[in-house]
């Protein structure tokens, strides 16, 4: 569980940063897991697949995963290795004891090519019933550092509410916080180390920059929600057949 100051450092900048929470085997562990995942699922991508999944930036023939979704659900493993009941305590302190995964992502921010990610919320995304029941938590694969792509965050920017997002004609789902908005919380850096995680409030501000250094900054993100709880209004579709409850 959190501890006082921790609790109260989360509850007014809307973001925590926690470092070895999980210890170098583990680490290794998913990621021998999520290479072996992202192989089986590169056989399988149809065209129109590869645009959503892969780096669009990358040089022609070099195929790079951006994203992979779901892997808490879709991949037995990850989910014992990660979801332990020390990281369900954290959840279960912010949000609700009976919890729910609805959506997990890995962030593959490959070196070199590994896109940046601009200001949103991922509450405009989803749209919940209660904006303050949403907790992203978000674990460091690779040492995030400010060369190679880590979290920024818009401290104290969960207090003002969801936002209206706009997204480029050719990017719909690249949902963003307009520019004059984002720019009234400056972002501030949280680099994590390899077995670290970030927690963050489902209205904070948060963005990562694109990766040109030489290393990769692997993540796994995981969104939370109290299990009697719906959500309403989302921005994009999330298939509720592969939720996860704890």
């Amino acid at each position: 569980m959190l501890n006082e100051s921790q609790l109260a450092e989360y509850q007014d900048k809307g973001h925590l940063t926690i470092n070895r929470f999980y210890g170098p085997e583990t680490v290794a562990q998913v990621i021998a897991e999520i290479n072996i995942w992202a192989d089986e699922t590169r056989a399988e991508l149809s065209a129109e697949d590869q645009r959503w999944y892969f780096e669009q930036n990358a040089p022609e023939g070099i195929s790079l995963f951006r994203k992979l979704d779901n892997p808490i659900y879709n991949r037995e493993v990850l989910r014992r290795l990660i979801v332990t009941p020390e990281l369900l305590s954290l959840g279960k302190q912010l949000i609700g004891k009976a919890l729910t995964v609805f959506f997990s992502q890995v962030f593959m921010k490959p070196a070199k090519y590994g896109g940046p990610k601009p200001v949103h919320q991922d509450n405009y995304y989803f749209g919940p019933e209660d904006e303050d029941k949403v907790l992203t938590i978000w674990l460091a694969i690779d040492n995030a550092t400010v060369e190679n792509g880590c979290l920024y965050f818009g401290d104290g920017s969960h207090h003002t509410g969801v936002h209206q997002h706009v997204a480029p004609s050719d990017e719909p789902f690249n949902l963003m916080v307009p520019e004059e908005i984002a720019a009234e919380f400056p972002m501030t850096p949280a680099p994590v180390d390899a077995g670290g995680i970030s927690l963050h409030h489902g209205n904070t501000f948060h963005q990562s920059s694109e990766n040109k250094s030489e290393f990769p900054r692997r993540a796994l993100a995981m969104h939370f929600i109290p299990q009697d709880m719906n959500l309403i209004n989302p921005a994009l579709e999330y298939d509720q057949s592969v939720v996860v409850r704890f």
